[in-house]
């Protein structure tokens, strides 16, 4: 069950279970519709309204298998910058290297992750993380996709450069995953990359929002990566 608190166009607050009255104006459809007072609501069957148009909603969700049926853990945000170290031109697998500089991951019982690197010359992305051959066949692939040459308009940063711009928007600079008990929700064989695409890329930055519930024992999971394979 969610408990919900909503803001509306008009800024004022409502405290509801579900949707609010602002949805019962708006496209009708078939469902359950929530009959509500100005502050209060309460599901009642009726057309439900299916857009959330200028709704603003911060929710409060509990496990529907907790034995508990109160006290509802709100939904909380958490962000942090961390760094990884230089790596040599290539692709790299770095999950356990993310997941040492964030301990805060284990607080979380589910949730999202947000993972964004501040560069443009390197990138994200999840792939194999058991086969050391995937990483080197990753970065040819690449390397063959954008080559370096005198081809480019942009060459003032060196031939390396520009290549590292078009991997990068390629690759892309974010990721988002799941969270569940206190680590990512990766499947067995994948692992975090780090497309490092210049020759001297230096250390790169990171910074990594999660939104999500916390466990309501507020006691905290293991140190996931210890767990995981990378």
């Amino acid at each position: 069950m969610a408990a919900c608190t909503a803001t509306v166009d008009t800024i004022q607050p409502i405290t509801c279970r579900g949707l609010s009255d602002h949805l019962k104006r708006r496209q009708p459809a078939s469902g359950t519709l929530f009959s509500a007072s100005r502050r209060q609501l309460t599901p009642r069957s009726e057309p439900v309204a299916r857009s959330a148009v200028g709704l603003h909603i911060t929710c409060a969700v509990q496990r529907l298998d907790s034995p508990s049926t109160s006290g509802v853990a709100p939904t909380e945000w958490f962000q942090k910058t961390i760094a990884l170290p230089a790596y040599r031109r290539g692709c790299h697998v770095v999950t356990r290297k993310i997941l040492e500089q964030l301990p805060e991951l284990a607080d979380f019982e589910v949730g999202m992750a947000n993972l964004f690197i501040q560069h443009t010359s390197a990138s994200l992305t999840i792939n194999e993380n058991a086969s050391p051959d995937v990483p080197l066949d990753l970065n040819d692939s690449l390397d063959r996709i954008a080559p370096e040459g005198h081809h480019y308009r942009h060459l003032d940063e060196g031939l390396d450069d520009m290549p590292a711009h078009v991997k990068s928007s390629l690759m892309g600079a974010s990721l988002s995953l799941p969270v569940r008990q206190g680590g990512f929700a990766l499947g067995t064989w994948q692992g975090i990359y780090l497309n490092e695409h210049r020759n001297y890329g230096g250390s790169r930055s990171l910074v990594i929002t999660i939104q999500g519930q916390k466990r309501s024992d507020g006691r905290a999971y293991g140190r996931s990566y210890r767990e995981q394979r990378f």
